[in-house]
């Protein structure tokens, strides 16, 4: 009914439209009978109707079951000789969204003293990440991740690698 309804009224208005454009067109074209009775007309610009806006498709929709991901924010992280090396507190993205690296919050105890270092994110292993007690092992010994400069916002990240290797990450400015 709300179907039929609503196609009456287009199909009216279509036709109101129609009367009034085709009226305007018999006054332009009829010339006025005396030219030194009326002002000069004013060339007459029309607006081309808007095209109608097309409806956004529906957002895709993905389905992870809980045992295929896990967040790692705040996990811990070991060595592969079982040191604590700290928590995870921030993954670095580069501007085409693939993970680059992961913030370390390094020593110190309930934050205190401790400090924030940068690893290259394939020098981690998640291994049983399904289980939370488990921790993520780092490819770094305590040593190496303690001579590894802090890191700060807003300044030079320089991101420890495992193994020797050694990429720099190129931005465009």
């Amino acid at each position: 009914m709300r179907a039929r309804v609503l196609f009456i009224f287009i199909a009216v208005a279509c036709a109101a439209l129609a009367a009034v454009t085709s009226r305007a067109d018999d006054k332009a074209s009829v010339p006025p009978t005396d030219q030194s009775a009326t002002p000069p007309s004013q060339p007459q610009t029309t607006v081309p109707p808007a095209a109608p806006k097309e409806p956004s498709p529906p957002p895709s929709v993905t389905i992870i079951g809980a045992w295929e991901a896990h967040g790692v924010l705040g996990r811990d992280v070991r060595s592969p000789a079982d040191e604590g090396m700290g928590r995870i507190v921030d993954v670095i993205v580069d501007r085409a969204g693939l993970v680059r690296a992961a913030v370390i919050d390094f020593g110190g105890f309930l934050g205190v003293g401790s400090r924030k270092i940068v690893v290259d994110w394939n020098a981690l292993h998640f291994g049983r990440i399904a289980n939370k007690s488990e921790s993520i092992t780092l490819e770094l010994t305590k040593d190496q991740v303690t001579a590894a400069p802090e890191y700060k916002e807003d300044q030079p990240i320089v991101v420890l690698g495992a193994s020797g290797i050694l990429k720099p990450l190129q931005f465009d400015r």
